[in-house]
C-alpha cells in the first residue's frame, strides 16, 4: 500500500507534494541567495577598487609629472625650485587628510559607508578632472599655482575617505574567515593606480615630444578621472549598505558624534591604530614612491632602469598583496602585523646596504623583497583597523587614524629621507628611519589582541 493512498483525504498528498515542492524551492531560493551574495560581494569589490585606483593614479601621474608642472605653474627660477614648490602643492593635499578623515568618517557612521564612499568619489574625480583644465602661470600669473592649491586641497579633503571607507565596507560585507583576502582589494588598487599612472606618464614621455608634453601632454592622465570615478560612483550608488551598518540603523544605534565617542572610548584603540599605521606609512613611501629617486640620486642608477626595477616591484607587490590577505585569514592579524614589524626591522638596513654597486637584477630582486615585506603589513592592515573598531565608530576611527599616521610620517617621508642623508651624510639614514617606524609598530601590535576569529565588534 502505497504512503499517499494511506493518506486520508488527498490532503495529506496534497501537503506530502507541496513539502517536496518546497524543499525544491528552499534549495531553489538558497543558491539564488548565494548567487546574490556572490554578485553583491563582486560589486562592492569593484566599487572599492575603483576609487583608490583613481586617487593614486593621480598621484603617480603628478609625481611622474612634477617637473612638467613645476613649469607650467610657478614662476620661472630655477628647477629646484620650482619642483619644491610642486611638491609643496602636493604636500598641502596630505595636511588636511586627518580633517578629511573625522569629516567622512562621521558622515560614514552617521549616514551609511555607501552614502560616504558614493559622495567622496564623485567629489575626488572631479577635483582631479579639473586639473586638466586649469590655466598656466604663463596665461594669469599668480591666479594658476592658487588654483592648483585649491584644487589639490579639496581632491586631498575627499580621498581621505577612500582607503578607510572602502576598507570597512568590505570587511562588513565579506564572509566570515575572507575579510583579510577581501580587504586586501583596497591596498591592491592602490598599487594598480600607482602602475597605471606610472606606465601612463612613461608611454606619453616615448610617444610624444617635450613640447607636446608641455602643451597639452600633462593635462591627459587628469582627463581620465572622470569616467573612472563616474564608473565607480554608479557601481556604488547600486549597492545596497552593509549589512552591520543597516542592522545599527535599524535599532536606531547611529552614534550621534563618532569623534567624541571614539575620544572617550575608545583611546587606547586610536593609539594602537595610529602606531601600527606608522609603519604603513613610511614604508608605502619609501619604497613604492622615493625608491627610484633614491636610486637615480644616491646609488648613480639611469633614471629608465629606477623606473623598470620600481614597475616590476609594484608588479610583484600586487600579486602578493592577495595572498597576505588570505594568510592572515589562516593565521591572524597580529602574527601578520608582528611578523611585518619584527622582518622591517632586522632586513632593512642589510637591503639598503646590498643596493651599492649592485647590478640592475639584484636591485630588482632587492625591490621586490622589499615589496614582499610591505604586503605583509600592507595586506592585512585594513582588516586589522576595520576589526580593532566597533561599527558605531568603525569608519572614523579608521579613517582618522589612517590619515593621522599618513599626513605626519607618509606624505614626508621622501623629504625627511632626502633630509637624513644631506644631514647625516650616510645612504642608509632611510633604512634607519624605516627601522625606526617598524620598532613602533612593534610596540603597537604587543599591546593589541588577535581580531580574525572573532565577529566584527557593535560596540
Amino acid at each position: 500500500m502505497s504512503t499517499r493512498k494511506a493518506m486520508p483525504g488527498g490532503v495529506a498528498a496534497s501537503a506530502w507534494q507541496q513539502g517536496d515542492d518546497g524543499a525544491g524551492r528552499g534549495e531553489s531560493d538558497a543558491r539564488r541567495l548565494a548567487a546574490n551574495d556572490v554578485g553583491l560581494l563582486k560589486r562592492a569589490a569593484l566599487a572599492s577598487f575603483i576609487g583608490n585606483f583613481v586617487e593614486w593614479f593621480d598621484y603617480a601621474s603628478y609625481g611622474y609629472l612634477a617637473t612638467i608642472i613645476a613649469v607650467m605653474f610657478f614662476p620661472k627660477s630655477d628647477a629646484m625650485t620650482g619642483l619644491l614648490a610642486a611638491y609643496g602643492v602636493f604636500a598641502v593635499s596630505f595636511v588636511v587628510r586627518p580633517l578629511g578623515g573625522v569629516v567622512w568618517g562621521h558622515f560614514g557612521d552617521r549616514h551609511g559607508r555607501r552614502a560616504a564612499l558614493s559622495l567622496s568619489i564623485l567629489i575626488m574625480s572631479c577635483s582631479t578632472f579639473l586639473i586638466a583644465f586649469l590655466p598656466t602661470y604663463a596665461q594669469v600669473g599668480m591666479i594658476a599655482p592658487v588654483l592648483l592649491l585649491l584644487v589639490r586641497v579639496v581632491q586631498g579633503f575627499s580621498a581621505s575617505g577612500e582607503y578607510a571607507g572602502a576598507s570597512a565596507f568590505l570587511a562588513e560585507f565579506a564572509p566570515p574567515g575572507k575579510r583579510g583576502v577581501y580587504t586586501s582589494i583596497v591596498p591592491a588598487s592602490t598599487a594598480a593606480g600607482l602602475l597605471f599612472g606610472s606606465v601612463f606618464v612613461a608611454v606619453m614621455h616615448a610617444v610624444l615630444t617635450t613640447q607636446q608634453l608641455h602643451d597639452f601632454g600633462w593635462r591627459l592622465p587628469f582627463l581620465l578621472a572622470a569616467p573612472f570615478g563616474l564608473v565607480g560612483r554608479y557601481i556604488r550608488l547600486r549597492l545596497e549598505d552593509t549589512p552591520k551598518f543597516k542592522a545599527l540603523e535599524g535599532t536606531h544605534d547611529v552614534a550621534k558624534a563618532p569623534v567624541t565617542e571614539l575620544l572617550t572610548r575608545h583611546r587606547g584603540r586610536m593609539l594602537i591604530a595610529f602606531g601600527v599605521t606608522c609603519l604603513n606609512a613610511v614604508a608605502f613611501y619609501l619604497v613604492l614612491s622615493y625608491m627610484p629617486t633614491y636610486l637615480s640620486t644616491e646609488m648613480g642608477m639611469s633614471e629608465t632602469a629606477s623606473f623598470v626595477a620600481a614597475t616590476l616591484s609594484l608588479a610583484t607587490y600586487i600579486g602578493l598583496i592577495f595572498l597576505m590577505g588570505a594568510l592572515s585569514d589562516r593565521v591572524g592579524r597580529k602574527t601578520m602585523l608582528i611578523g611585518a614589524s619584527v622582518l622591517f626591522a632586522l632586513l632593512t638596513v642589510p637591503l639598503f646596504k646590498g643596493l651599492a654597486g649592485a647590478n640592475f637584477a639584484t636591485i630588482v630582486l632587492i625591490q621586490i623583497a622589499f615589496g614582499a615585506l610591505l604586503t605583509l603589513n600592507d595586506g592585512t592592515l585594513p582588516c586589522f583597523l576595520s576589526e580593532i573598531f566597533p561599527t558605531r565608530v568603525r569608519y572614523s576611527g579608521f579613517a582618522f587614524c589612517f590619515n593621522a599616521a599618513n599626513a605626519l610620517f607618509g606624505g614626508t617621508a621622501p623629504l625627511v629621507a632626502t633630509w637624513l642623508i644631506a644631514v647625516t651624510g650616510s645612504k642608509l639614514a632611510p633604512a634607519w628611519y624605516l627601522v625606526g617606524a617598524a620598532g613602533v609598530a612593534l610596540v603597537a601590535m604587543l599591546a593589541s589582541s588577535e581580531t580574525s576569529r572573532l565577529p566584527l565588534a557593535d560596540d
